[in-house]
């Protein structure tokens, strides 16, 4: 994988942006599982197959999916994250969970969480990662102060909890309960 340049990166974050929340602002319309014809993708935002390509292949979270469909017709969505404003299912099955899951988010967001968990707020899933560094970055992209919480999706899993991994690992449970989450790591 090789670093972005900053232009890649504002490149990466204006596809976020158009395939995640706001394909309108780009003239383009997600199918039910979020896919966009790549053609009509490239058209919109006026870049090169080349430029996508290197995007997708090096961004830091794996964050978009190239595939082709029955129809032969190649197709790029966002791995995950989709604002509740944009309906799309990202037609994932259901996957028992590894015993305990790790979320990392600004420290000022601590005891609200306790009282009431984790939600997805605008998003569609909670997202959680399978390990302490990959959350401290995560919680890190807001606030250099982060609290690192402990889920245990095992036993949320047992309890009748529906749990989902996307492609690029990222596990998606549509809310974690304040029962199920201990503070497992603040970084001041």
């Amino acid at each position: 994988m090789t670093e972005l340049t900053r232009d890649q990166v504002r490149l990466s974050r204006r596809m976020s942006l158009v395939l995640r929340h706001r394909p309108e602002v780009a003239g383009l319309t997600l199918d039910a599982n979020g896919w966009v014809p790549i053609a009509d993708f490239l058209a919109a935002l006026d870049i090169s197959r080349t430029e996508l390509d290197h995007v997708v292949a090096n961004n830091d979270k794996s964050r978009f999916a190239v595939a082709v469909g029955e129809d032969g017709v190649e197709r790029i969505r966002a791995s995950q994250g989709h604002s509740r404003r944009v309906p799309v299912d990202l037609d994932l099955p259901p996957v028992a969970p590894p015993a305990v899951l790790f979320h990392g988010t600004p420290r000022e967001n601590l005891d609200s969480i306790l009282r009431n968990g984790l939600r997805p707020r605008s998003r569609h899933h909670v997202h959680l990662s399978v390990d302490v560094p990959t959350a401290l970055v995560v919680g890190r992209r807001r606030s250099a102060e982060v609290v690192v919480f402990e889920v245990a999706a095992g036993v949320m899993a047992a309890a009748g909890h529906v749990f989902h991994r996307s492609a690029n690992g990222v596990w998606l449970t549509s809310e974690v309960t304040p029962e199920h989450l201990s503070v497992k790591r603040t970084n001041p």
